[in-house]
Order: C-alpha cells, then sequence, then structure tokens
C-alpha cells in the first residue's frame, strides 16, 4: 500500500456527462491530485482546464499515475480496465463493471491476481438515505426482511448510447438491493419493452428473490415524465424508506409488532399502522463520498467500496434480467 503522506495522482479516462463529475470531484480530494486526463474526443464539457487532453489510455499511464478512474462507455470498460491492470494502477470503473459477464470476469481476475484495488462506480451505495438504511437494517430495525422493493423512472437521458435501460439504470438498483439486504440474487423474472424506437429496452419490470429469500420488485424506465427514486425495503417490525433524489429516509412502524414481546406472541399476528418517523441526515454528496471511500481503501485506510467482485455478480444479474426478458422464462443466479 502506498505511504499515508503521499499525494496520490490521480488519473481521468472519459470526460463526458459523468466523467466531468469525477472531474470536479477528484480536483477537490483531499490527499489527491489529478493530475492527467484523457479523452478521444476532447473535453465537452470544460472538465479539466489547465489539463492536456491525452489521446488514450496509454498516454494516461504513461503520466505516471498511482490510479485511474474509468468514464468511457460500457463498451471500451473491459480494453481500459485490462490495460490499466497490466499496468499496476489501482482502478476505479464506472457501473456497470463491463458490457457482459465475460469481459467482467476477466476484470475481476486481472486486478485480484495483481493485488490492486479495483471497484466499482455505484453511486447509490453512498447516498446518504440508503447508508442509513442499512446500517438500520443491520441493526435489526425492521426485524426479518420480508420484500424489498424499488421504483427508478424518468425521462430519457440524451447521453446515453450503448445501452438500455436495465444497464444503464436496472444496474443501480439490483447492486443496492443486494447490498441493502446483505445477501446476493437467487433468481430473476423479468419484462421489457421497447417504446422510444430505439435498439435497446427502455422499460423494465423486473421480480426477483434473493439467496435469503427476499422477495424483490423493481421498475425501471426512461419513459416517465417526472423523476423517482425510491426504495422500500418491508419487514416484520415496519418499513424504511428511501428517497435517494432528495436523500431522505423515513420509518413506518408496525403497530402490532410492539405487542410480541412474550414467547406466546411470538408468531405473526398483522400488520397495522403505527408512528412515522423521518430522520435528519448528513447530506453529502454520494460522489464524493464515494471517492473518499476509493482513496481511503488505496491507502489502506478502509474498504468501504463495491468491489470488482460484487460488480461482476451484478453483472451477471444485469445478464440474467435481460435473457429472462427476452426468454419470457425465470432464471437462476445458482
Amino acid at each position: 500500500m502506498l505511504g499515508r503522506k503521499k499525494t496520490l495522482r490521480a488519473g481521468l479516462i472519459g470526460l463526458g456527462m459523468m466523467g466531468r463529475h469525477h472531474a470536479r470531484n477528484l480536483r477537490s480530494l483531499e490527499d489527491v491530485e489529478l493530475v492527467a486526463v484523457a479523452d478521444a474526443h476532447g473535453d465537452p464539457h470544460g472538465a479539466a482546464p489547465g489539463l492536456e487532453v491525452l489521446p488514450g489510455v496509454e498516454a494516461l499511464i504513461a503520466a505516471g499515475i498511482d490510479y485511474a478512474v474509468v468514464a468511457v462507455p460500457t463498451q471500451f470498460h473491459r480494453d481500459v480496465a485490462m490495460a490499466l491492470a497490466g499496468a499496476g494502477i489501482h482502478t476505479l470503473v464506472e457501473k456497470p463493471l463491463a458490457f457482459d459477464i465475460g469481459e467482467a470476469e476477466e476484470i475481476t481476475a486481472a486486478f485480484e491476481k495483481a493485488g490492486l484495488v479495483g471497484a466499482v462506480g455505484y453511486i447509490e451505495r453512498y447516498n446518504p438515505a440508503l447508508q442509513e438504511m442499512r446500517k438500520r437494517i443491520a441493526e435489526g430495525q425492521l426485524g426479518e426482511i420480508y420484500q424489498i422493493i424499488t421504483r427508478r423512472q424518468g425521462g430519457f437521458p440524451a447521453r446515453i448510447a450503448d445501452v438500455g435501460v436495465v444497464k444503464d439504470l436496472a444496474t443501480h438498483d439490483l447492486d443496492l438491493t443486494a447490498w441493502v439486504a446483505q445477501s446476493p440474487y437467487a433468481s430473476v423474472a423479468a419484462t421489457s419493452t421497447r417504446r422510444s424506437g430505439r435498439r435497446d429496452e427502455d422499460m423494465v419490470s423486473i421480480t426477483g428473490r434473493l439467496e435469503d429469500g427476499t422477495i424483490t420488485n423493481h421498475l425501471v424506465n426512461w419513459l416517465t415524465p417526472f423523476k423517482e427514486r425510491v426504495t422500500v425495503v418491508t419487514g416484520e417490525k415496519g418499513a424504511l424508506v428511501g428517497d435517494t433524489l432528495n436523500a431522505d429516509l423515513t420509518f413506518h412502524s408496525n403497530a402490532e409488532a410492539a405487542t410480541n414481546f412474550w414467547e406466546s406472541m411470538a408468531s405473526f399476528r398483522g400488520v397495522s399502522e403505527g408512528d412515522s418517523i423521518t430522520y435528519a441526515l448528513h447530506r453529502q454528496e454520494p460522489l464524493a463520498t464515494e471517492h473518499q471511500a476509493f482513496r481511503d481503501a488505496i491507502l489502506g485506510k478502509g474498504s468501504n467500496i463495491v468491489t470488482m467482485r460484487e460488480g461482476l455478480h451484478t453483472v451477471r444479474t444485469v445478464e440474467a434480467v435481460l435473457e429472462s426478458a427476452r426468454e419470457g422464462t425465470v432464471v437462476s443466479l445458482d
């Protein structure tokens, strides 16, 4: 691991819609200096003033960087990530890790074999509402978890060119659901449609089951004239509702659960509406938290990152969703 007092030299490849936000955060990150950027199409958003825009990953490596952030389109993730692994450079790859399972497995194996810190940029994990939700679930606030529902809906983003709504948006929900529940997916069933005239799907409905038995449901589309980002976790003691647009978390208690304190009442009795509490949260930009976590992992001071191995599982889940929607079958991830 690198010394604690060293300023890490960071490089960024991809200066598009997401890359510009990475550049802003890297420039403001303590103990890190953004020293090199690369993009074959230049810097359309003026994200890296004062830095030469290099043509590609080889030039980025030649700049002598300690770690890299990859924000190029998904179809190029494999080639860029493998070059960085070969050069011994710690790397954060934007979600999803790769375009398909084969590429994701190759990237994951390369970084693990080289002993490098490799992470995937699932920014929703760092949303204050979901961070607090996971903590409270782990502490037992909901008791046994029954169901996790997510809704990620809105208008079509012009930035998307190479993937459909499953790989662009549903990836977030599949990752955060497994993370919040601390259990991977066992099976999925999905239905999708294309309404906007594009090759790829723009609407999907997914039903799943996690390995711990929790059932899940995800509604994801680019066809809704308002923006919605909601996660609802329901358990025996109530429900937690996370609004990640506003970083709000609300607990709705099951009033019936409060009476089940003695052995004779231990079996499930029912549900009735109880108190509701909206928690006051410390709101920090999720992308800033993500970058802090990756820096700390490189410095050996923490492990709050989305590992490439976790990213690989999400890619497998995504491929299962697409297969299910295509074939009309339930797909197992065993």
